[in-house]
C-alpha cells in the first residue's frame, strides 16, 4: 500500500469487473461507478436467496474478519459479522470505545497500531471511528497491507449503509440504472420494475452529522439512472446539508437540490422519506442540542 491518503486515487475504481474489488479498500461512495453498483446490486440479491434457501454456504471458510468500533453500533457491526458467519468465516470483535475494556487504545496503543496488529490475525477490518478521515488515514497511510472497510468515521461518510439504503430503494421501487456502456440494469423479480417519473427522495433531521446522508446524497446523485433525481433537504436551522456535500451533488448530471423548513410541504410527491436522528454526541454544547432535538418533527 503506498503511503499516500489521497482519495482521488480510488475515484471511480470500483467497476463491474470483479478482479477491481479483489484487495480493495472501501472508504467512500465515489470509488463506485454506476458498473460496479449493479454488481453489488446483483451480488446482494443473490445472497439474499442463498439465505432464503439454504441460510448461507463455506465460501469464506478459515477466513476471519477483524470489527473494530471505536463508537457504539448494532445494526452495522451485527450485520457484517452475521454475513461473515453465514459465509462460512468467523470474526474478532475489539470495542474501542470509552466503555469497551477489548482495545489497547486505553493504553495510549494508537489507531494504525491496533490495526496493523489485527491484522496479524485476520484477512479484512471494518472499522469505526468518531474522526472524520481516521479511516482514510489508516487504510491508505502505508501500513496496512490488508482491505479496510469504513464503518463509518466520525461525521464524514458511512459508504456501505449508503448502499444498503440504496438497494433497498431500487428493490423496492423498482429502478432502473444505466452502466457507463449504455447497458440498462433493473430490478426483474416480482415486477418491481415499474417506477417512472423523477425518483424525490427527502432527507430530514440532522443533515450535518448525518454521515449516512453524506454517503447516500453523493452515491445516488453520481450514479445513472433513467430517472430524474431531486434531493430534498429539510433540517433545523444550524444543521442543513454541508456545503461540501452540496457541491458535489451540484457537480453530477440529471440531479436536482431543494431545501426546505417545513416537513409537510417537504415531503409533498416525495417517493422516499430518509429521517435521521439529532445526533447528541455530536454536540459540544448540551444546550444548542435541546434547542433542535424535536423541532423538525414538531
Amino acid at each position: 500500500m503506498s503511503n499516500s491518503t489521497d482519495l482521488s486515487t480510488l475515484t471511480n475504481k470500483l467497476t463491474s469487473n470483479p478482479s477491481t474489488w479483489i484487495n480493495s479498500p472501501l472508504l467512500s461512495v465515489t470509488q463506485i461507478t454506476t458498473s460496479g453498483l449493479t454488481l453489488l446490486f446483483q451480488t446482494a440479491q443473490s445472497m439474499r436467496t442463498l439465505v432464503r434457501t439454504t441460510g448461507g454456504d463455506t465460501r469464506l471458510q478459515h477466513k476471519v474478519l477483524a470489527s473494530v468500533f471505536y463508537e457504539a453500533s448494532t445494526r452495522t457491526s451485527c450485520s457484517f459479522q452475521a454475513a461473515m458467519m453465514r459465509l462460512g468465516g468467523t470474526f474478532l470483535h475489539v470495542d474501542g470505545g470509552s466503555s469497551g475494556n477489548t482495545s489497547a487504545s486505553k493504553k495510549g496503543e494508537s489507531l494504525e497500531d491496533t490495526i496493523r496488529c489485527l491484522e496479524c490475525y485476520t484477512d479484512i477490518t471494518v472499522l469505526r471511528h468518531p474522526m472524520t478521515g481516521s479511516v482514510q488515514k489508516v487504510a491508505l497511510g502505508g501500513k496496512t497491507v490488508k482491505p479496510v472497510v469504513n464503518a463509518g468515521d466520525g461525521v464524514g461518510e458511512h459508504p456501505t449503509q449508503a448502499l444498503l439504503d440504496y438497494f433497498t430503494i431500487y428493490d423496492e421501487l423498482g429502478l432502473a440504472l444505466v452502466a457507463e456502456d449504455g447497458t440498462g440494469f433493473a430490478m426483474e423479480e416480482d415486477g418491481k420494475n415499474n417506477h417512472e417519473g423523477p425518483l424525490i427522495v427527502v432527507m430530514l433531521g440532522d443533515l450535518k452529522h448525518g454521515r449516512t446522508v453524506h454517503s447516500l446524497a453523493k452515491l445516488l446523485a453520481r450514479t445513472s439512472m433513467k430517472h430524474e433525481l431531486i434531493l430534498r433537504y429539510c433540517a433545523p436551522t444550524s444543521l442543513e446539508m454541508p456545503d461540501h456535500v452540496k457541491e458535489y451533488v451540484k457537480s453530477c448530471s440529471n440531479v436536482k437540490q431543494e431545501e426546505f423548513t417545513d416537513m409537510k410541504e417537504a415531503v409533498q410527491g416525495a417517493n422516499v422519506l430518509y429521517v435521521t436522528r439529532v445526533q447528541k454526541e455530536r454536540f459540544e454544547n448540551a444546550a444548542d442540542y435541546e434547542k433542535v432535538k424535536v423541532s423538525i418533527y414538531a
